[in-house]
């Protein structure tokens, strides 16, 4: 992409237009009108509708990598729990901070059953997501806080109710998401260190 402002207000726009119509019914006309500029400048930017998804689709999720959000090293008996529970709900889309973010994850979660590109790519970072917090509680193993018994078992679990906060939260349910992951994080460690 061009870095200037122009490039920047078609991202913008294009991201406001997925949440509101869905990445399909979305198209370039409706992107450079929403910009105030031609449908073929959009083309001196992003080459193609594709070029544009994909731009985006990386902007989205650049940063979408365990490592980004739990810091193994930081972890120790004494903060282990509350930690996970910090890290764990810094995982989770702020809507406050930007309310169209839970529409435009579902527009690429749909696309992705669609799309191969995609699809490998979300894979790849959930099986990030799944090794990660397998060594994390391995680590818990080690301080004494996690049970040695079906550790990578609880580990997906986490994996799997934190991403399904994700999914819960995509369809507008108005549920005590810190509560539930507090939960899910309590049913894996075994000494309460408060």
């Amino acid at each position: 992409m061009k870095n200037n402002k122009t490039a920047q207000s078609i991202v913008e726009a294009t991201y406001r237009l997925f949440a509101e119509h869905g990445i399909e019914k979305t198209s370039l006309s409706m992107i450079a009108k929403e910009v105030g500029i031609s449908k073929p400048a959009i083309y001196y930017h992003f080459p193609s509708k594709e070029a544009l998804i994909d731009f985006l689709f990386e902007e989205i999720f650049a940063d979408y990598y365990f490592s980004n959000y739990f810091s193994l090293s930081e972890y120790t008996k004494q903060n282990f729990a509350e930690k996970l529970i910090m890290d764990g709900l810094s995982l989770l889309p702020d809507c406050d901070e930007d309310p169209f973010i839970l529409r435009v994850l579902n527009e690429f979660i749909l696309t992705v059953g669609r799309n191969e590109k995609y699809q490998q790519r979300l894979l790849d970072m959930q099986t990030d997501f799944l090794n990660g917090f397998t060594a994390l509680l391995k680590k818990g193993v080690e301080l004494g806080v996690v049970s040695q018994e079906k550790t990578e078992t609880k580990a997906h679990m986490l994996v799997m109710v934190n991403d399904n906060i994700s999914n819960f939260m995509l369809m507008g349910f108005k549920l005590n998401y810190k509560d539930i992951w507090m939960e899910a994080v309590k049913s894996v460690i075994t000494i309460n260190h408060n």
